[in-house]
């Protein structure tokens, strides 16, 4: 048989029998691009440097990138290792992580909050559970059964995160502690007084009061954004565990 010939056959064998996609390795694509940009999120939240924001939003591009690139790849695709639905999900609930963290990087430089132990512990545990998508998603191509812990791991993430959330909020409502943490000559604090200078002695106490009420809707604002992010990863670990219960 001439090379022409065996190029013929290939592509009429091609034709007629589609190749199969490795859908395992390409979702493996998307939750290791995940976890590096769930990396960066934690280092944002370790120091607020404008670097690792940078970052967050790059690969919050690549992912989407990835995704369209995959949903292409399983529309055109004449079979699939598992339901095309759950593969679909799959995609989609990964891609959404990363993009959570690219819009509370967003959400804090707008509203000019500033990282703190609470955003920190919370990006932790964010990380954490993608590091657990990861791990099981891996395992499915040889060890379906084995990636049932790693699910369950990413939806203990998002339990942990609510615990941090709830405790998070209870401190940022007291504001006693608000009052002892900022000082009377703070740059806010002072420029505020003077507007209510005609209240006299009372006038601080009135900026006191207004600093705390908007800098507490704002960081509460970032914490609940916080808390809907660690939803997208357990819905991620919902995906995962589905998709062991059909495959194992």
């Amino acid at each position: 048989m001439s090379e022409g010939s065996g190029n013929l056959v290939t592509r009429l064998v091609d034709r007629v029998f589609p190749r199969t996609q490795n859908f395992f390795r390409l979702i493996d694509e998307q939750c290791d691009l995940i976890v590096e940009a769930s990396e960066a999120f934690v280092e944002f939240m370790r120091s607020g440097d404008a670097d690792h924001a940078l970052k967050v939003r790059e690969l919050e591009h690549r992912g989407d990138e990835l995704k369209a690139r995959n949903i292409d790849i399983l529309n055109r695709a004449f079979s699939t290792p598992m339901d095309r639905e759950d593969l679909y999900r799959a995609m989609v609930g990964v891609d959404q992580i990363a993009n959570y963290a690219k819009t509370t990087v967003r959400e804090m430089e707008l509203l000019g909050v500033k990282p703190d132990s609470y955003t920190l512990e919370m990006s932790i545990l964010l990380r954490d559970g993608a590091e657990a998508l990861q791990q099981g998603f891996a395992k499915l191509s040889s060890d379906p059964a084995d990636a049932e812990p790693d699910a369950q791991a990413a939806r203990k993430a998002e339990r942990n995160t609510e615990k941090v959330y709830r405790s998070a909020l209870a401190e940022l409502l007291d504001a006693r502690r608000y009052i002892e943490h900022k000082a009377p000559d703070d740059p806010e604090i002072e420029a505020l007084a003077k507007v209510f200078e005609p209240l006299g002695k009372h006038g601080e106490s009135v900026a006191f009061a207004l600093t705390f009420v908007v800098d507490t809707i704002k960081r509460r604002e970032v914490y609940r954004h916080l808390s809907n992010s660690a939803d997208r990863v357990a819905e991620a670990g919902e995906v995962l565990h589905d998709i062991v219960v059909k495959m194992a």
